[in-house]
């Protein structure tokens, strides 16, 4: 069955006729933090990349003195955090000049990086450069299972010789690994292995469905018999390294009783800035037709942050429908995910299907149960060519 006769099946949720009385929203905060995707471009093809389907090459990326400006904003915005990623965030001839001018804003900066293509020389001179911290993606606990999810041979090897350079620096180091039907009955292990390379801290994230993950979504649903195995593992898993690593649990969407806050709230706490400028509350924004997002390269951040019609859409609690709009846990989920809904009822505004409030939540047992039952035939692989063949500009 298509997204398109998924959507069809189960018709978009409309606003009442009569709402009830909205509570209303807090007030808008300073971000903290800020995802940079500085580059598209990188050597692996994971087939959940939450990149879009459709994404710009590297004669659409932002310059280095872009990239100063926004990061120059984002500093007098209030924002702390910098996460640079991609795509491979090393891919970038500049990425050493960009990790300096953060340093020098006092901006804390995480490399988000698969560890393929950061080579000695450039590890080096991202240290002396001022970086604070690494995290890094890891596919498997065994070699050939993280090459062939990664599309990458060596690269399982490549990512060793990285989590070394960063343990034996003194620098922080995060693994993450993102759990699917391929490697689910690893989860645990992945947490044995991230302490035996000296992590400090490893992000167990079971696949969310957006992006080129919910392309695949036939491939790589776990059943719910396996998702809760190994999240009774991972859990266990915490218990007995307490002390020694910090286990961040993102638990299966598909198996869930209630949506996550997804962004900690759309608008509330973070932005993404693409390789070309646009400025989103979440990676997947773009998905959402009709909403106007705003440019870096077009505007100052902080307007963008305040003003923006894209930020502004689902911000707080006046747009929601019910059953959310009454919610007692509005303040906790903040309707969960505007792309999910998008992508599973057709309506963005709808409560997030995963929730069991939800009048839809019987589509995503339907999903899981059909998803999960398939083989794993092949991915199709994240590639900048194969995106710009499905989706013509």
């Amino acid at each position: 069955m298509s997204e398109k006769s998924l959507s069809e099946k189960a018709p978009a949720e409309k606003a009442p006729a009569e709402k009830a009385p909205a509570e209303k929203s807090p007030a808008l905060a300073l971000p903290s933090g800020m995802l940079a995707e500085l580059t598209y471009r990188c050597p692996l093809a994971c087939p959940y990349c939450s990149n879009p389907l459709q994404m710009g090459g590297r004669d659409s990326e932002m310059s280095t003195d872009d990239w100063r400006a926004i990061f120059s904003q984002a500093a007098e915005l209030g924002v702390l955090h910098v996460h640079l990623s991609g795509g491979e965030p090393a891919s970038r001839r500049d990425l050493r000049e960009l990790v300096a001018h953060c340093a020098e804003l006092d901006l804390y900066t995480n490399l988000i990086t698969s560890g393929v293509g950061v080579t000695r020389s450039i590890f080096d001179g991202l240290v002396a450069a001022g970086l604070d911290h690494v995290q890094l993606s890891i596919q498997d606990s065994q070699p050939e299972g993280a090459d062939w999810i990664g599309g990458y041979e060596g690269g399982y090897a490549k990512k060793l010789e990285v989590a070394a350079w960063v343990v034996a620096e003194g620098m922080p180091l995060t693994v993450n690994a993102v759990i699917h039907r391929a490697n689910v009955h690893h989860a645990a292990d992945m947490v044995d292995f991230a302490v035996r390379l000296g992590a400090r801290r490893i992000e167990i994230a079971h696949t969310q469905y957006y992006g080129w993950a919910l392309h695949n979504r036939a491939h790589l649903m776990p059943t719910r018999a396996q998702s809760e195995e190994a999240y009774r593992q991972v859990e266990e898993r915490r218990e007995r390294y307490k002390g020694r690593i910090v286990i961040d649990h993102v638990a299966p969407d598909y198996h869930a009783k209630y949506p996550k806050a997804c962004m900690s709230g759309w608008g509330r706490l973070t932005l993404n800035v693409t390789p070309q400028g646009v400025v989103l509350p979440c990676h997947a924004a773009q998905t959402i037709p009709g909403l106007e997002f705003w440019n870096a390269r077009e505007k100052k951040l902080a307007d963008i942050w305040a003003h923006s019609p894209g930020f502004n859409a689902f911000r707080g609690f006046e747009w929601m429908l019910e059953p959310c709009r009454s919610c007692e846990r509005k303040a906790e989920d903040f309707g969960g995910c505007r792309c999910q809904a998008l992508a599973l009822v057709g309506d963005a505004a709808a409560c997030d299907p995963i929730c069991s409030k939800s009048p839809h939540h019987g589509l995503i047992d339907e999903i899981a149960a059909r998803d999960s039952a398939e083989e794993i035939k092949g991915f199709a692989p994240r590639r900048i060519a194969a995106a710009r063949e499905k989706n013509p500009a």
